[in-house]
């Protein structure tokens, strides 16, 4: 019996600890640097209703460069009334022959959604290297696991645009052509992990802004 009664003491307290915690929302502020667990919550006395709604989707992004696309974020940088919520999206506008090159998100799993034109998406698993790749037309989902490389092209002849909402307020983003060749590691070592010869990693290297 007393056993029982400090066991539901415990719960009680616990119970009670966890709903004191709880709190409506943790708006961003973005005056403060991130931390792992996101921002700190701004001052709900400077919360107002800006603060949950974005409006820079609203438009396409640039698809003038390299890779002839272009990712509009909403995460909770751009959008700190997502912070601590566990979800964001972006909009991804892709010219005829655009692409999202091999990038992987480690925060959090992402769901794509095409809502003009057509394009391939596909991914690559981790346990058996298997590819899974596919043509998506508008209104088709496409689902890329947490962690794993996957990639956007559009083969079309026309603009396609997606919207791709992830499970985190902050998924990360890692593109694997900018992390091997724009950066100042010396081409001796990109080789080595590469396997590419000197002159295909300075070419990279000079296209992606990389040195070394």
């Amino acid at each position: 019996m007393q056993n029982l009664t400090a066991l539901l003491l415990s719960l009680s307290i616990l119970l009670a600890t966890s709903h004191a915690s709880v709190q409506d929302f943790c708006v961003a502020d973005l005056t403060l640097p991130a931390g792992p667990a996101g921002y700190s919550c701004k001052s709900a006395a400077n919360v107002t209703a800006a603060d949950f709604v974005f409006t820079g989707l609203r438009k396409g992004g640039n698809t003038t460069n390299i890779i002839s696309a272009a990712v509009t974020p909403a995460f909770d940088a751009q959008y700190p009334g997502l912070n601590g919520l566990g979800l964001s999206i972006a909009r991804l506008d892709l010219a005829p022959g655009g692409v999202v090159p091999f990038h992987t998100h480690p925060g959090a799993s992402e769901l794509l959604l095409v809502v003009q034109g057509t394009l391939v998406g596909g991914f690559v698993s981790s346990f058996s290297n298997q590819v899974y790749v596919k043509k998506l037309v508008k209104g088709d989902l496409m689902v890329f696991p947490q962690g794993l490389l996957h990639f956007q092209i559009n083969g079309g002849g026309t603009t396609t645009v997606a919207f791709a909402s992830f499970g985190s307020a902050n998924p990360g983003l890692q593109i694997t052509d900018f992390a091997l060749f724009a950066n100042n590691l010396p081409s001796v070592l990109v080789e080595k992990t590469t396997f590419l010869d000197d002159a295909q990693v300075k070419k990279l290297k000079s296209v992606l802004g990389g040195s070394g």
